[in-house]
Parts: structure tokens; C-alpha cells; sequence
């Protein structure tokens, strides 16, 4: 089981000038030697396997301004996220466990913020994916 980070920056002046998360957003992981693509897009392809641990964390560009996810909307029988808090703070982050290998291949998911000072919450218009791989040997033991 690996820990993957998926990071969203978001370009908070850029959502509030324009009403809108799209061009205001990037998603980038730590998965990119496994084969992750489209880092630094809307789009991100982040590959899984079974049994991952997956966090996401939103990241505002500018300093002194706030944004975080309020919501992972995915098919929750292959990745059901939960929201947690870093401990002693105010700031969140999302955890999901990969539940299982799946023929689709992709799945998608769309990512729900909180940015600034606006009331009502933003919903992102790219869907970025999970791309599950199936591990044949995931621990790496030689085979007889």
C-alpha cells in the first residue's frame, strides 16, 4: 500500500475575479515515477492500486487567502474519502482508500471548494481520474 498526495492549488484571486474554478485550479501527485499523467492540469490521472491510501489537500497560490475541498464526489465502491483535520488547526484534508481493482479502469471524480470569502461553494468543471491498476505481484516477491 502506498500513500499518494494529490495537492490542488488554486488561484484564489483568479476564482473570485472570474466566478469560476476553471483555468483556476492545478493538480499535481506524487505519483508521477508510477506513471500518474497530466500533473499540473485540471485533468490530473493519478494511478492506484487496490489498497492505496489517497490524500488530497487544497492549497491556495496566493498566501493570505483561503481555500479547501469540501467535497470529493467519486463512485464510493472504489474510493469513499473522508474529511479530516490537521490536528490543533482549522485546516483540511481528504483521505480515501482504493477498495478495489475495477475493468473500467478510470474512475472519475470531481473535486467541490470553498474559496475566500464566497458563500456558496464551487464545484470544478474538469473531472480528473483515478486510473486503478491491477498489481500482479504488489509487493514485489520474485515468483517461482
Amino acid at each position: 500500500m502506498r500513500t499518494i498526495s494529490i495537492v490542488c492549488v488554486v488561484d484564489v484571486a483568479g476564482v473570485l475575479a472570474r466566478n469560476k474554478m476553471s483555468g483556476n485550479h492545478y493538480l499535481v501527485d506524487n505519483n508521477k515515477v508510477n506513471g500518474s499523467t497530466e500533473e499540473g492540469t485540471e485533468v490530473l490521472k493519478t494511478k492506484v492500486s487496490k489498497g492505496d491510501k489517497v490524500v488530497w489537500v487544497a492549497q491556495p497560490l496566493e498566501t493570505e487567502s483561503f481555500a479547501s475541498i469540501e467535497g470529493i464526489l467519486i463512485d464510493k465502491d472504489y474510493c469513499n474519502p473522508k474529511k479530516k483535520y490537521y490536528e490543533g488547526t482549522n485546516v483540511s484534508y481528504w483521505v480515501g482508500i482504493v477498495k478495489k481493482d475495477t475493468d473500467q479502469h478510470e474512475i472519475p471524480y470531481n473535486l467541490q471548494f470553498k474559496v475566500g470569502s464566497r458563500a456558496e461553494e464551487m464545484l470544478s468543471s474538469a473531472i480528473p481520474t483515478l486510473v486503478i491498476i491491477k498489481e500482479e505481484n504488489p509487493r514485489g516477491e520474485n515468483q517461482a
